[in-house]
């Protein structure tokens, strides 16, 4: 067997190698690359989440970004929300003040803080509210409360508006503040109301029911509702988004406008109204015309209308005098109807007078007509005519037999001379050959052959013992 070698590890030569591959197999990374690795971890594995907490520590820089940390009674977490963010949301948050946010986990690498990246930020009494707002909203989209087809189409000039909003609140003064400067004629009925609190919602479903009930003794039943109030919190309009005040304003026979806050502000009531407007001064508006434009358009039609009876008169003005040149003194009338007379008096004599000379006329040419055609002339004509006729008739046929007879001879002394029966009598005979073809040459024939020889009287049979040919025959 070879012999087996060791080394004695705690030699000085050997601790060294040790030592250089121990250091070869450690990964020595930095501060700012393990706080890079926590901050991917951190953000790869949670996704966005709720948190509810109470804001201190709140800074703005110039920057626009937000900086505050949120806490509960336990612990607290730095937050950071950017600008681009925090322009969504509509109040600056206060410290002290209990907020729910919506944020991801992340690291701040230069500190190495753990901190939240804010994406939404609200009240957390509002985020509660809002929840609420969103969930009666579905319940009544799904019952067919903000359908198009149940809108109620708003009147042209309303003969009777109804107000239902707070008598001391700034949404009144500013309704009343444009239907004075736009149109102050219609009449007005203020159903009042609190528009905020607990007893706001019953207060004004019970108004729209009233306020269609309601007949004024001297302007009638109203036929256009104003429904809101100034802006506020989504808290402070919380009544608008109640079930109770929905359904009134959807159960409303006279058509509703919503005017609940300011234009961002949006409100249950809103949907379900016929229209909403996006301030009460800008409902006020939507209802009525426009005073000064009406104005206008009324003296415009003033001028028309003036214009049009001055026309009609001066039409009437000219038609009387032209009726009054026509009128005449029942005298002339009379002289000129006696003239007429006499002129219709003088024209039938005439008309008398030409029919009487064009029937004489008439009857002169209807006895020349009947002289014209005596019958006794007429008969003696042709009697004449007929004798002329018969003897040409005469003549012809004489002439006709007399060239007939002599064609007649012509063609029978013809006809005698080509008859084979006159060659026959003369001595000539016809030969044929048993079926009945005409022997004209030797070469017809053949000996032995029988053949049929026609004389002038008779015939005979004899057969053939010897053919002769001509020189010419072929």
């Amino acid at each position: 067997m070879p012999a087996m070698h060791t080394q004695d590890p705690t030699q000085p030569q050997d601790l060294a190698q040790n030592l250089a591959q121990r250091q070869v197999q450690r990964e020595i990374i930095s501060v700012s690359q393990l706080n890079r690795r926590a901050r991917q971890l951190l953000e790869t594995h949670m996704s966005l989440l709720w948190v509810e907490g109470e804001i201190s520590n709140f800074a703005r820089p110039s920057s626009g970004h937000w900086y505050f940390t949120l806490k509960d009674a336990n612990a607290q977490v730095r937050c950071a929300m950017f600008r681009n963010r925090n322009q969504q949301v509509r109040h600056v948050p206060q410290a002290g003040q209990q907020v729910l946010v919506r944020a991801r986990v992340s690291l701040y690498e230069g500190r190495g803080d753990y901190q939240l990246i804010i994406e939404h930020l609200e009240d957390a009494g509002e985020g509660a509210l809002q929840r609420a707002f969103e969930a009666l909203k579905h319940q009544l989209h799904q019952e067919g409360l903000f359908d198009p087809a149940h809108k109620k189409p708003l009147p042209t000039l309303p003969q009777h508006l109804g107000i239902v909003t707070s008598p001391t609140g700034a949404a009144i003064r500013d309704i009343l503040h444009v239907l004075e400067r736009r149109f102050p004629a219609i009449p007005v009925s203020l159903f009042p109301v609190a528009v905020q609190g607990s007893e706001a919602a019953g207060q004004i479903a019970k108004a729209i029911n009233d306020a269609n009930a309601y007949v004024d003794p001297h302007h009638g039943a109203c036929d256009l509702l104003i429904i809101g109030r100034g802006g506020g919190s989504l808290e402070d309009l919380w009544p608008f988004n109640e079930e109770l005040v929905a359904r009134a304003i959807y159960a409303s026979k006279v058509p509703v406008i919503s005017a609940v806050g300011h234009e961002v502000d949006v409100t249950i009531a809103d949907f379900v109204a016929d229209v909403r407007a996006p301030t009460p001064s800008a409902a006020a508006e939507i209802c009525t015309p426009n005073g000064e434009d009406m104005l206008q358009q009324f003296c415009g039609y003033e001028i028309l209308l003036t214009d049009i009876l001055r026309r009609h008169l001066r039409l009437q003005q000219e038609r009387t005098n032209a009726l009054a040149a026509r009128l005449q003194h029942p005298g002339q009338r009379l002289q000129s109807q006696a003239q007429h007379l006499d002129n219709l008096e003088i024209r039938l004599q005439q008309a008398i007078q030409k029919s009487l000379s064009q029937n004489s006329q008439q009857l002169a040419n209807l006895v020349f007509r009947h002289q014209s055609h005596n019958p006794t002339q007429s008969i003696h004509q042709h009697s004449k005519q007929l004798a002329y006729l018969r003897d040409r008739l005469h003549s012809s046929m004489q002439h006709t037999l007399r060239s007939a007879q002599q064609s007649l001879g012509k063609n029978a002394a013809l006809l005698d001379s080509v008859n084979p029966l006159s060659i026959l009598q003369r001595g000539y005979s016809v030969t044929r050959t048993t079926d009945g073809r005409v022997i004209r040459t030797s070469r017809d024939v053949e000996v032995g052959e029988e053949v049929s020889t026609r004389l002038n009287a008779g015939s005979f049979i004899s057969t053939v013992t010897e053919v002769i040919h001509a020189n010419n025959d072929t």
